[in-house]
C-alpha cells in the first residue's frame, strides 16, 4: 500500500509543480488554490509513504515519477522542447525509479 501512496504523491507532485508555472506570482487564484491542495496531498502522502519504506528511496521514487510527468508533460504541451536525447534521459530516471522499486 506504501508503495501505491507513493506513487499517488509522486502524481501530485507533477500537478502542484505544474501549477506553481501557471500561478504567475500567486496572482492567479485557480492554478495557486491547485497548487496549495496538490502540495499539501502530496507532502501528506510522502509522509505516510515513509513510515514504511526508506527514507532516501520514498524520496528519490517521489522526485522521480514528479520530475518525469512534469517535463513529459511540459514536453507533450509544447512548453518545452522534445528530443531525442530529453526522450532518453526520461526513460533513464524512469529505469532508475523502477530499480529502485525492484531492490527494495
Amino acid at each position: 500500500m506504501s508503495w501505491l501512496i507513493l506513487i499517488a504523491s509522486g502524481v501530485l507532485e507533477a500537478v502542484w509543480a505544474t501549477a506553481l508555472g501557471r500561478t504567475e506570482g500567486f496572482t492567479r487564484p485557480v492554478p495557486s488554490a491547485v497548487f496549495a491542495v496538490g502540495l499539501i496531498l502530496s507532502m501528506t502522502g510522502l509522509g505516510i509513504a515513509m513510515r514504511d519504506l526508506p527514507v532516501g528511496t520514498a524520496y528519490a521514487v517521489w522526485v522521480g515519477i514528479g520530475a518525469t510527468l512534469t517535463v513529459g508533460y511540459a514536453m507533450v504541451t509544447g512548453a518545452e522542447p522534445m528530443s531525442l536525447v530529453r526522450l532518453a534521459l526520461i526513460l533513464g530516471i524512469v529505469a532508475c525509479v523502477v530499480g529502485l522499486k525492484l531492490t527494495h
